[in-house]
C-alpha cells in the first residue's frame, strides 16, 4: 500500500494562517466590485491573492518533497520512488500552466 503522509504542523499552521488571510483578500476583491472600485486596482488586488496562492502552493510542495517524497526515497521500494516522481511531475505540469 503507498505511503500517504499528512503535511506537518508547522506547514499546515502556516498555511492555514495564509489561507485565512487569502480569504479576507477575497472578500475585499468582492467588495472592491461591489463598491465599483476602479478597475486597475481590483486587477492588482487579483495579482496579491495570485502571488499568495502561490506561496501557500510552494510551501505545501515543499512539504511534499521533504517528507512523503523523502519517505518513498528512504523506503528503497523502487515502484513507490517511481510513483511519487510521477505525481509530482504530473502536479508541477498542471501548476505551471
Amino acid at each position: 500500500m503507498g505511503y500517504m503522509s499528512r503535511m506537518q504542523k508547522q506547514t499546515k499552521a502556516s498555511c492555514l494562517k495564509r489561507l485565512n488571510r487569502i480569504e479576507g483578500q477575497v472578500r475585499g476583491l468582492s467588495g472592491m466590485v461591489e463598491e465599483d472600485r476602479y478597475c486597475i486596482d481590483i486587477v492588482t488586488q487579483i495579482a496579491a491573492v495570485r502571488a499568495a496562492l502561490r506561496r501557500v502552493e510552494e510551501e505545501v510542495l515543499r512539504d511534499h518533497v521533504g517528507h512523503c517524497v523523502q519517505h518513498a526515497i528512504d523506503s528503497g521500494n523502487s515502484t513507490e520512488q517511481k510513483k511519487k516522481i510521477a505525481e509530482l511531475v504530473d502536479v508541477l505540469s498542471r501548476t505551471s500552466r
